[in-house]
């Protein structure tokens, strides 16, 4: 595509990524100048068609960027009025009683709330400061200056040929250029990828670790709903399988957030998340709970888990990477918004400070700065030790040692120092041979669902007749190693039934990509074991069509 001739326009700053990151930066930056020109690039057809998070909020990144969010209207209807954690076993549960918990734990003054919806009002309120939106524009490429730093991003290419290849009805797109460009991408970004490989952001890090969440939204029982309730469990149906946890959440309408969440380091290649997930809703407790409702909603997307020690440079000459591009979510409390949305708050002023100075296509060192020393390193500082406490010595471990460490560093300083990752997600994956495959009981229809019907209730909708947006690296590998060394997991760690192995009498068994389905989650980009798998964006528009997730 490079060979094309485009149209450029020229902005002060341009953000990809309609999410709390970019729409809080876009904000600030028209608070501190309103005659600056930015411009934010959403790939969903609008903004919060691809927004997934729990979500509890923690008001502190808005009570930052616009302390008027109340009189204004902002979505955050359901204040936390009740905490409750429990332990599962496969019949019952314990609970867990909050006084031993560490005070960062309390979700008192937080709400429940719905983040594509907190994404829309953001939008709202970002327009009608000047900021330009445009949503259904997938940036598929970015652009370089002549010093190497990044100057733009191609966005808005429509109508390739299934091959790649430019055809009669093709729309090449354009160039939008910027005095700096701001990547909010959220976890894994094709982009985002390219400039940490590009600029070696993440030499001298830990590696980044993620987690796979997945989601439904349930209208349940008048007489069961608490509004204002949260829930998280532990144990099972994951037990020693692999790390993670559920989250219930009972917002307004009689409706609830179920959640689960599998951290994707896990060793058994048969584990398999998403029924994993079908399989707690199983439970006593939870069962009784969505007994007579009903399951209206359904999505996934991976989680960055690595935290404090795992977060990349945060600046290339010309580029910030914003929120979850960087990995600022606070593991034990299940949050990470509210820093999203203040590294965006800092990324701004570090830009308009620049421009400013007549600057433009360095490095914003004092954003990295703000980032690290400030309220997102300070949050992320204290509880660096409790997931990768977790991943090397398990739950109990985590729950005694991470639960001590949180406090100690709340007093400002830790027996454990800071505890590293070790291996990436991929290569946590061991061999088939020397695990047990995993029987999982066939869904139901009315509690527990099969991945083709639920990715129905995401309302994923992607143009067949675009090139496939997940590119395999060597096409043989799939059949000839994943399925003999690890039982082909790539038909089982994708939450939405992309990949599939299939066996034709008297042929060879095929491997194939089901792109339509695509959930957007990027576990595949993130698992494969030979990391072979990656994830680039579809044509603007595609995806999912989340309502409110």
């Amino acid at each position: 595509m490079a060979e094309i001739e485009r149209e450029a326009m020229e902005y002060d700053v341009v953000i990809v990524g309609a999410g709390p990151a970019g729409l809080s930066a876009a904000i600030r930056l028209k608070q501190l100048d309103a005659d600056l020109n930015v411009v934010v690039l959403e790939k969903g057809s609008e903004v919060g068609a691809h927004i997934l998070s729990g979500a509890v909020l923690d008001p502190v990144g808005l009570d930052a960027l616009l302390p008027d969010w109340k009189e204004k209207g902002a979505p955050l209807n359901v204040p936390v009025k009740d905490d409750n954690f429990y332990m599962l076993g496969e019949a019952g549960q314990v609970r867990i009683p909050n006084f031993p918990m560490p005070p960062l734990m309390n979700n008192h003054g937080n709400y429940i709330v719905s983040m594509g919806n907190v994404c829309r009002w953001m939008a709202e309120q970002a327009e009608e400061m000047g900021v330009e939106i445009f949503p259904g524009m997938a940036c598929s490429e970015l652009v370089y200056g002549d010093n190497g730093e990044v100057k733009g991003v191609v966005a808005g290419v429509f109508g390739l040929e299934e091959d790649g290849s430019i055809g009669e009805n093709t729309e090449p797109g354009m160039e939008l250029h910027g005095k700096y460009v701001f990547l909010s991408e959220g976890v894994r970004g094709s982009l985002s990828k390219e400039v940490i490989a590009k600029y070696d952001l993440a030499k001298g890090k830990e590696p980044q670790k993620y987690g796979l969440g997945m989601k439904e939204i349930w209208e349940i029982d008048p007489e069961k709903h608490k509004e204002g309730s949260v829930t998280h469990t532990m144990g099972w149906p994951l037990e020693s399988n692999a790390g993670g946890g559920s989250f219930i959440y009972h917002l307004e309408n009689n409706q609830v957030y179920v959640g689960f969440v599998v951290h994707l380091n896990y060793k058994n290649p048969h584990l398999f998340p998403y029924m994993e997930f079908q399989r707690f809703k199983h439970h006593p407790m939870v069962a009784d709970l969505l007994k007579g409702g009903k399951r209206v909603a359904y999505g996934a997307r991976a989680i960055s888990e690595g935290g404090y020690q795992s977060m990349p440079k945060m600046v290339a000459p010309g580029v910030a990477l914003l929120g979850c591009s960087v990995g600022m979510v606070n593991v034990p409390r299940i949050k990470g918004n509210h820093n999203a949305m203040l590294s965006g708050k800092a990324a701004a002023e570090a830009a308009f400070d620049a421009i400013k100075a007549e600057r433009s296509g360095d490095e914003l060192t004092a954003y990295e700065t703000e980032v690290r020393e400030g309220a997102i390193g300070k949050d992320l500082k204290k509880v660096r030790n409790v997931k990768p406490i977790w991943s090397k010595y398990g739950l109990a471990a985590s729950l005694v040692l991470g639960g001590f460490d949180m406090w100690t560093n709340t007093l400002g300083f830790s027996l454990f120092g800071t505890v590293g990752h070790g291996k990436n997600d991929a290569d946590a994956t061991e061999e088939a041979s020397k695990h047990k495959p995993i029987d999982y009981p066939k869904p139901d229809g009315t509690l527990s669902f099969d991945r083709l019907t639920n990715v129905s209730f995401s309302f994923t909708n992607h143009e067949e007749s675009q090139p496939a947006h997940l590119k395999l690296t060597d096409a043989a590998i799939p059949v000839a190693q994943n399925l003999p060394k690890y039982a082909g997991p790539s038909a089982r760690y994708c939450p939405a039934g992309v990949y599939e192995f299939v066996e034709e009498e008297g042929k060879d068994t095929r491997f194939v990509i089901n792109f339509q389905n695509c959930v957007h989650c990027k576990t595949c980009d993130i698992k494969d074991p030979a990391q072979n798998i990656t994830w680039t964006t579809p044509q603007g528009g595609d995806g999912p069509n989340y309502p409110n997730m």
